[in-house]
Order: C-alpha cells, then sequence, then structure tokens
C-alpha cells in the first residue's frame, strides 16, 4: 500500500504537469484548430525565464513563477499577431501552419541555447525536504509544490471555462468559430485571450516540470509527446478531457513502474492511450464526429 500511494504522488505531479500543459494545447487547437509543435517550448522558455527570475537574479520563487506566465503568454500573443493572424488571413492550410509551428519549436529552442546553452539547470528550491504523513509514505516538498499549484490553477481554469463570459466564449469558437462570429462574439479578442492563457498555463508547466526534475533546451520538447498523448487520450479540442488525459497518463506511468523498470514507463502510457482509443476512438470526453 504504500508503494502504491507513493507511485501515486509521483502520477500526481506528473500527471498535473502534463494536463497543464495539455489544457494549452488543447484550446489552440480547438479554437484555431493548430497543432502547436512549439508548445514543449514555450513550456520551456517558462522554466528559463524562472531561472533567470529565481537563480540569476535571487529573486522569490513566487516571482519567478508570475515572470514565467507574462513572459511566455506575451509570446503567445506577439506570435499571433505577427504570424498566426497574418497566415490565417491569407489562407494557410492545416500542412502550412504545422510546418511553421514546427520550425518556430527549432527557432525557440535555438535561441534559449544560445541564451543559456545546453547545461542542465535547477532552479532553488530545497530538493530534499520531505514528510512522512502515513509511515512509509513519503511526500516531497517539490511534490507539495508541484501537486497544490497545479491543482489550484486547474480548478480555476475549469470553473473559468464553465461560467465566465470568456470562458463560454472560447468554447463556443471550439464548437463553432464561424457561428459564433455571426452571432457577435468578437472573436478577435477571444483568439487573443486564448493565446494568454495557453501561454501562461504552458509557462507555469514549464516551471513546475523545472522545479519537479531538471531544466535543459530540450526539456519541453521530452515532454511534449506526452502531453499530445494527453490530449488525444481525453478528446481532441476538449480542455476539461485534456485535464483528464494527463492525470490518467501520469498516474498510469508511475503505477506501472511497480511491474516494469522506470525506463519503460512513458511506453506504457502509450498502451493505456491505444487501448482507451480501442475502444473510444474520440477519447474519454471527445464527440464522435462523421465526414
Amino acid at each position: 500500500m504504500e508503494e502504491f500511494l507513493n507511485t501515486s504522488i509521483n502520477g500526481l505531479s506528473s500527471g498535473a504537469i502534463y494536463a497543464l500543459g495539455a489544457i494549452g494545447l488543447s484550446l489552440v487547437y480547438g479554437i484555431l484548430k493548430l497543432v502547436n509543435f512549439a508548445h514543449g517550448d514555450f513550456m520551456t522558455l517558462g522554466g528559463y525565464v524562472a531561472f533567470a527570475v529565481n537563480v540569476s537574479a535571487g529573486m522569490p520563487l513566487v516571482v519567478a513563477f508570475l515572470a514565467a506566465l507574462v513572459v511566455v503568454a506575451a509570446l503567445g500573443v506577439a506570435l499571433e499577431v505577427a504570424i498566426w493572424r497574418p497566415m490565417r488571413r491569407k489562407g494557410a492550410g492545416v500542412m502550412q501552419l504545422l510546418l511553421l509551428s514546427i520550425g518556430l519549436a527549432f527557432v525557440i529552442r535555438n535561441l534559449i541555447l544560445f541564451q543559456w546553452s545546453g547545461a542542465t539547470r535547477s532552479l532553488d528550491v530545497d530538493q530534499f525536504q520531505a514528510w512522512n504523513p502515513f509511515g512509509d509514505v513519503v511526500i516531497t516538498r517539490i511534490q507539495v509544490i508541484v501537486i497544490v499549484t497545479a491543482g489550484v490553477v486547474l480548478v480555476g481554469v475549469a470553473v473559468m471555462l464553465r461560467s465566465t463570459l470568456i470562458g463560454k466564449s472560447m468554447r463556443a469558437l471550439s464548437d463553432s468559430f464561424d457561428l459564433a462570429e455571426v452571432s457577435g462574439v468578437n472573436t478577435r479578442r477571444i483568439v487573443l485571450y486564448t493565446w494568454v492563457l495557453a501561454g501562461s498555463l504552458a509557462g507555469l508547466a514549464g516551471v513546475l516540470a523545472a522545479v519537479y526534475t531538471t531544466l535543459t533546451p530540450n526539456t519541453g520538447w521530452f515532454l511534449l509527446l506526452s502531453i499530445f498523448a494527453a490530449v488525444v487520450l481525453g478528446g481532441i479540442g476538449n480542455a476539461y478531457g485534456a485535464l483528464v488525459g494527463g492525470i490518467v497518463l501520469g498516474l498510469a506511468q508511475e503505477w506501472s513502474t511497480m511491474v516494469i523498470q522506470p525506463t519503460y514507463k512513458e511506453a506504457v502510457g502509450f498502451v493505456v492511450l491505444i487501448l482507451v482509443l480501442l475502444v473510444r476512438p474520440q477519447g474519454i470526453f471527445g464527440q464522435a464526429r462523421t465526414l
């Protein structure tokens, strides 16, 4: 039981990071039909902004969190204004936008590499402080930071999408962009809000990933595949599905380490993805569609 609880805590920690990244990725796809391969590098940038503020400048971790959110959200808005909106106006197709996002990912990653080099970095967090609330069950200070921070933000995002005018407008655009525009929704403004939210969540996920493990220019890229899996598992374009998919994927990967080597836990996550899609091809919360 102690082993199960310990692996569950690990799974919630990694799953919370997946969920934060997956919600932003799912929102952008649901509204703009853009598969943003640069999303992982948004996360990496958030981690390095936090490193610059927390370690290089010696500021508290809370300030580093806020700085990462602001910088990555601003990057998302800047790219929307400078690149994505003009490309949509010119009628760019899915493939052109996909290739452009891959190119942006390499640009951001190499700029990070140029600025901070490829050395492994860590944030100024106590790596060893831990508690034993129930016998041999161990929870570290880092896990508390990750789970509590992600939990509060995820609940806040869910409430925002469900209850606020902006959230309802985002869901309306996700259902039908053209119909929402005809109905009087200011689509340009809502798209900007979407990038602010997606960028903020990516930045936060990147900081939490840097807190939970270590930071390199490839941190977000390595997480991106699992985040895509979480999006597909929950239902493509569904923010609530992305949340559940991230948590399920994180738990499945960590629980598998009780019976197999941890090296193979990412593969187990994709086995779970395949099994779910065989039963429900549209994902857990996705809606079946016909051509």
